[in-house]
């Protein structure tokens, strides 16, 4: 998705972003990745066409590349060759994520557009092709391969006048996968407290559960590359640990966010407010991007929060106001090598107050408009 000028407006006046030794090698790498795979399941097309053809249809649009290794009609050789090529690609790809110890298998071919179906289910030879590197404002072609050994260049918002299966992650994998690395990594870096076991009490009353749900949500966007696939949006919520002079940052699933200028109404608890001091969190919007390396970033943002507020002799002095700073550096921070298109960036809410309601409320950057509502969730009898 291409959220605007959103990235440029917030970045102006900025004459220097963290650039970590690792930024640009995971995107690059998974961009080779995918290249690599694409003009080599080009050349094997016709061995790998059946399971294609069995697996892309109009109830799903995209085959898992582990299928394509199950036994096709062919040598004993090429099926060792071609497995174990697919194979490595998909570890490659898992290990530039981060995520090698808790997804098997990520890779994909899809269809680019449901339109291309019938088409290629009648017979016309397809192309192979896969998302450039870099800020999608950026790209001016798109690199493809047809059956033949052929390069192809194609237009980047004009859709091709033939079918093109894409090789891509799956979307939903991948993400799931690397906000529980991102999970694994904040609690590694912000234990809880261990609490000493005194002498036997009688069990505290039960206290009810202050939150606040995500009613209602819309994002706005323009014209979007046509290989693009669905959305993969994810929220970081941010703010301050209520007992210890910590940050507190929790990674929250939005699956149901596809597709731009759609309202949906998800019902979904966003922030649980005894993790939050002063009542006050910032909630940033971003976008699933495949060259993202998800430990190194959730050990970048730990980085960034802790050091915000360790710079900071009197918490209590400026109270919310130091939520909002570090969520400013982690926008800040961003760099292109992390998250390399803008769409991955968004939009910010900044300082939600518990027990507030926020009707139709326009993120800073203009992109969402989202309804936020309290909830409290009382003890069970």
């Amino acid at each position: 998705m291409n959220k605007k000028t959103l990235i440029s407006l917030l970045f102006a006046g900025l004459t220097q972003v963290l650039a970590p030794a690792f930024a640009g090698s995971a995107d690059n790498t998974v961009v080779e990745i995918k290249r690599d795979t694409a003009k080599q399941l080009s050349q094997q097309y016709e061995l790998i066409a059946p399971t294609l053809h069995r697996s892309i249809n109009s109830y799903s649009l995209s085959a898992s590349l582990s299928s394509l290794t199950e036994p096709q009609t062919r040598s004993a050789r090429s099926k060792r060759s071609i497995d174990s090529q697919l194979y490595s690609a998909d570890r490659a790809l898992r290990e530039a994520q981060g995520v090698e110890e808790v997804a098997d298998q990520l890779l994909e071919v899809r269809l680019a557009d449901p339109s291309m179906l019938a088409r290629w289910q009648a017979g016309q030879s397809p192309l192979f092709a896969f998302e450039p590197a870099g800020d999608e404002q950026t790209w001016t072609q798109i690199e493809a391969f047809d059956i033949e050994g052929n390069t192809h260049w194609l237009d980047v918002y004009q859709m091709p006048d033939r079918p093109v299966l894409v090789v891509d992650t799956n979307g939903k994998a991948s993400l799931k996968a690397g906000l529980e690395v991102m999970r694994r990594t904040l609690a590694e870096q912000n234990p809880a407290p261990r609490v000493r076991r005194s002498a036997p009490m009688m069990a505290a009353e039960p206290q009810p559960i202050h939150t606040t749900v995500l009613k209602t949500i819309r994002l706005e966007d323009d014209k979007e590359p046509w290989i693009s696939g669905a959305a993969e949006v994810y929220a970081i919520v941010t703010g301050v640990n209520p007992s210890r002079d910590e940050p507190t940052l929790d990674i929250v699933d939005m699956p149901y966010l596809d597709y731009d200028k759609t309202t949906y109404h998800p019902n979904q608890v966003m922030i649980h407010w005894d993790r939050y001091r002063w009542g006050a969190a910032d909630v940033i919007l971003m976008e699933q991007d495949d060259g993202t390396n998800y430990k190194e970033l959730a050990l970048k943002l730990n980085e960034i929060a802790s050091d915000i507020i360790a710079a900071i002799p009197d918490l209590e002095v400026q109270a919310y106001g130091v939520i909002t700073k570090i969520t400013g550096k982690i926008i800040e921070a961003i760099p292109d090598g992390w998250l390399t298109n803008d769409d991955d960036f968004v939009d910010v809410y900044y300082t939600l107050l518990k027990d507030r309601t926020y009707q139709d409320h326009v993120g800073a950057g203009g992109n969402a408009t989202a309804t936020w509502e309290p909830l409290v969730i009382e003890p069970t009898k």
